[in-house]
């Protein structure tokens, strides 16, 4: 389990989330929404260890991990993958997931590399391709096949369909469905459409001003009046 408790956190001196806590169990998906600017990112950016915690404590299968370096987070199985661009765009698919896998043993490398592919058989055919020249979506893949390479237990993912045309963000949110029936992985997700992260997760937050002001199922948030027109944009149920 993966257990954010009462964390406040943020920049330097710039503090962004107040007292947040958060739990993400396997076998689900945990959706984090919430305005722009509420503290989503910071969050994850906060498990990852890439914010200042001045108070509150982040654990992984009740090990404090917040007091540890990104790098050491990174190997302790979870993987972030930001808004940004998480690949190397002037190298190579096959030069990608090398580097994604340097630490790997050279059996154990092919082994999940076969199974990259067997989720995404696209890439097989890019291993030389620059991911430059592949589409968003294609270097989404790409990412998120890096990740897998990593084997890891928890994976953030921080608004994986940006910029996306709609029928790729669909196969992208599917493919993190898919991923969250693995019984050994926990996906915490940001996702700037809302209503469709809700619509596959199970468990949300909401934050506002890097403070919790929801915390229940998504079924709950999706149908709460009140809450689904402030903040998420809903002014009727036919708007989903």
């Amino acid at each position: 389990m993966l257990k954010v408790d009462d964390v406040s956190a943020g920049y330097g001196k710039l503090q962004i989330l107040n007292g947040v806590s958060l739990e993400a169990t396997p076998n689900q998906i945990t959706v984090i929404v919430g305005p722009n600017g509420s503290g989503k990112s910071t969050l994850l950016k906060t498990i990852a260890g890439l914010t200042n915690i001045y108070r509150g404590k982040v654990t992984l299968n009740k090990k404090i991990i917040s007091n540890l370096q990104s790098h050491e987070i990174a190997r302790l199985g979870i993987a972030y993958l930001p808004q940004t661009e998480s690949t190397f765009t002037q190298l190579t698919v096959g030069e990608n997931l090398k580097m994604a896998g340097y630490t790997i043993r050279p059996e154990d490398f092919e082994d999940r590399k076969k199974k990259a592919f067997d989720l995404f058989p696209k890439l097989s055919s890019y291993m030389k391709t620059r991911v430059s020249h592949l589409s968003g979506g294609e270097r989404q893949m790409v990412a998120m096949s890096m990740a897998l390479l990593r084997n890891p237990n928890v994976i953030m993912f921080d608004e994986p369909t940006a910029n996306l045309a709609p029928v790729i963000a669909k196969q992208v949110l599917e493919t993190i469905s898919y991923l969250a029936k693995d019984p050994n992985i926990t996906i915490l997700l940001v996702e700037q459409n809302a209503i469709r992260a809700l619509e596959i997760g199970q468990v949300a937050y909401l934050l506002v001003n890097g403070t919790t002001i929801f915390h229940g199922t998504t079924k709950t948030l999706l149908e709460h009046k009140e809450l689904g027109r402030l903040y998420l944009g809903l002014t009727s149920f036919s708007d989903r």
